[in-house]
């Protein structure tokens, strides 16, 4: 197949979170499959000095974005075979501080003119490379859909490619005032409750929902949660109403990243054939993180963007409740000044149990996640999760709360003695938290079932080659019906 991918951030370009991983591992893993493979993101400051070797094109753009016209370049990469990088480059909109928050956290206040133009750019693009299908990801390419549905529906395009689109979080949804809704520079029929309009403003995520020809999430429970009122974020209705062509397909892991063995992150290789590289992975960030340097301290761990939804409120809590137990604890991650500082006020306190590190380091995730002996996950929703499997590759015994990614990859004892590798609850607070804490000291106290749960954890395939064959199938049946059915919405 050809195909086109376009996303706001990929690794190893750009990054603030998961969605990155997501793009780029997705994209290497088709392109490794054979497709032929565009990808399309932004030129963001600083992304052309890391990477020399990116070329520019002759490809001019000279867009409409309301009243006046903005110009922009094409760069390119090919960093494997059949994958091809597109970097739009428009400086005045990319090269900041940052792909969407100003130095202060506050978004910037024409994120929707910038995503708007890289979205026309998209389809652009596409009209020039002609792809079999568009994939695309998140409120920042909400209106690409909708503009390749306006091409044929005006007759400027007769048969333009069909769209995936991608939720990878519904909470983030892309919502700007009714009027900025010009810089689309479409008719304002579009502009109703079953299009582009959200109780009076304009929202990029539904009108990605609205008119993508098939729309998946990153794992099959999120799909199912966010059909209802308690996850739906709004957006229920609309997903409810568009069920037939909505599946969840759980995200990978790049493990040519993320292993325990030849990785220039961990100070000691191990597998699940020699595990005691894993206890010294563990003195050694004991050490490093100026925690007391005992193999017989149950250590845990979280790496997180520090923010309710990832459970921040109920596991300080839970520590709260546990630090007068034998363990440790240590996090890393940024996010709400306030949890920012309860972390550090925590650390403070319990100088011998526990370290708070603010901030983001690649390579101490990669330390935490071989170290730990437990990972904190308990998030209030997860569309997926990255880290949980993370840890389960690591032989980490994750904890997490039963939702959306976190219960379709870590199964609990309850569920398989046989398989079990992880440690769920389901009570959104930090006495349920507690109560798996407690079970996983009980764990650690046997260490033969221990390393039953590490070796099952470690067995786990949760490879992008795996994901990939899932995206694939979904992609081949839109192609087909795109060929057979009519323009209907």
């Amino acid at each position: 197949m050809k195909l086109l991918l376009a996303g706001s951030e990929v690794h190893p370009y750009s990054k603030t979170g998961g969605l990155a991983d997501m793009i780029g591992a997705l994209a290497k893993a088709l392109a490794h499959d054979g497709h032929d493979v565009g990808l399309i993101t932004p030129l963001y400051a600083g992304v052309r000095e890391k990477f020399p070797q990116m070329a520019p094109t002759d490809l001019k753009l000279d867009l409409p974005l309301g009243v006046h016209n903005v110009q922009g370049a094409v760069w390119t990469l090919s960093p494997l075979q059949n994958l091809t990088i597109y970097f739009i480059e428009q400086p005045g909109f990319y090269f900041r501080h940052s792909p969407y928050l100003q130095p202060d956290g506050i978004s910037y206040p024409d994120n929707d003119e910038r995503f708007i133009f890289f979205s026309k750019a998209v389809v652009h693009l596409a009209r020039l490379l002609k792809p079999e299908l568009v994939h695309l990801h998140d409120w920042q390419t909400g209106f690409v859909p909708l503009l390749l549905w306006h091409e044929e529906l005006t007759g400027a395009w007769p048969n333009p490619p069909p769209t995936c689109f991608t939720i990878h979080n519904l909470a983030y949804q892309g919502t700007f005032p009714a009027w900025r809704y010009i810089f689309t520079n479409l008719p304002w029929d579009y502009f109703n409750a079953d299009g582009v309009e959200f109780y009076g403003q304009m929202n990029c995520l539904k009108t990605g929902i609205a008119y993508a020809d098939l729309i998946t999430t990153v794992s099959p429970r999120y799909a199912r949660e966010i059909t209802t009122p308690e996850f739906g974020s709004g957006l229920d209705g609309l997903l409810r109403a568009r069920q037939d062509v909505l599946i969840g397909i759980l995200n990978g892991v790049d493990y040519e990243e993320w292993k325990t063995t030849d990785n220039p992150c961990l100070p000691r290789p191990y597998s699940i054939d020699d595990l005691s590289g894993k206890s010294a992975d563990k003195l050694a960030l004991q050490k490093e993180l100026g925690l007391p340097v005992n193999e017989a301290i149950p250590l845990f761990g979280s790496v997180s963007r520090l923010a309710e939804q990832k459970g921040v409120d109920i596991l300080l809590g839970a520590l709260e409740e546990m630090l007068s137990a034998d363990l440790q604890f240590v996090v890393l991650g940024s996010g709400d000044p306030a949890f920012e500082n309860d972390y550090r006020e925590l650390a403070r306190r319990y100088p011998t149990k526990v370290s708070a590190r603010i901030g983001f380091d690649q390579a101490l995730s990669h330390r935490i996640e071989a170290g730990c002996d437990f990972f904190l996950m308990p998030s209030r929703f997860e569309p997926c999760g990255l880290n949980q499997m993370y840890s389960l590759h690591y032989g980490t015994v994750p904890i997490v709360r039963a939702t959306g990614g976190l219960d379709d990859s870590v199964t609990d004892i309850t569920e398989s003695s046989n398989h079990s590798d992880g440690i769920k609850f389901i009570e959104y607070s930090s006495s349920a938290l507690a109560k798996g804490i407690r079970k996983a000291l009980a764990l650690y106290a046997e260490p033969e079932l221990l390393e039953h749960y590490r070796i099952n954890g470690m067995t786990v395939d949760f490879s992008w080659e795996k994901t990939a064959k899932e995206y694939e199938k979904a992609f081949r049946r839109v192609i087909e019906s795109a060929l057979t059915t009519p323009l209907v919405k």
